[in-house]
């Protein structure tokens, strides 16, 4: 398999064109080229490990605190899912479990995955991996689904005196953890993939 690193010639990441080898930027989008991004892994490392260390007291820490004339109360993640699942709402419930838990655990997964296979190898096809690296770019999209839900009920529900909704501390560390896992997958180059595939071969 002919690489374009092979030929000479380098591709763009942004918009996919090719241009010769040792040219700075792109020509079409203004991209600078590079034709593997240095120390890519490490910068995935990096921010996959800042991610992880914020995601787990954003499921230990209250998401919403709640204040009514009974008193106060205060739901994890997954005890917010619990209660509501308690009323019914198994489907809701669902759902926040779902983007909460799930998600962010299998974009941690995959990540962590991709950096592996290509520092130690691995027996699943190239278009395999690029194809589990494209599904955690899609779904990444969709991790901030609990911040909007605080921030949409926090501006919805203030009734002063009767009740009043404000996020609680997990709203920040599981914003921040989404972040870093974004930019954890996006400091991913793909093309080490293919690297990595052609030392074997």
């Amino acid at each position: 398999m002919t690489r374009a690193i092979d030929a000479g010639l380098v591709t763009c990441t942004e918009c996919a064109s090719v241009w010769p080898r040792g040219q700075g930027t792109c020509g079409r989008c203004g991209n600078a080229l590079q034709s593997r991004h240095t120390r890519s892994l490490q910068r995935v490392w990096a921010f996959w490990l800042t991610g992880l260390l914020c995601y787990v007291p954003a499921n230990l820490s209250p998401m919403l605190v709640t204040s009514t004339l009974t008193g106060t109360s205060a739901n994890t993640i997954v005890g917010g899912a619990v209660e509501i699942a308690k009323h019914g709402d198994i489907g809701i419930a669902a759902i926040v479990l779902g983007a909460s838990v799930a998600i962010p655990v299998a974009k941690f997964l995959a990540i962590a995955y991709l950096a592996v296979s290509v520092q130690r190898g691995s027996a699943r096809s190239p278009a395999a991996r690029l194809h589990l690296y494209e599904a955690v770019e899609f779904i990444g999209r969709w991790s901030m689904i609990d911040v909007f839900v605080v921030a949409i009920l926090s501006a919805l529900v203030q009734l002063s005196v009767v009740a009043s909704i404000r996020p609680g501390p997990a709203a920040l560390t599981f914003a921040l953890s989404v972040i870093f896992t974004m930019l954890s997958a996006r400091s991913f180059d793909t093309r080490l993939i293919w690297d990595e595939h052609n030392r074997k071969t």
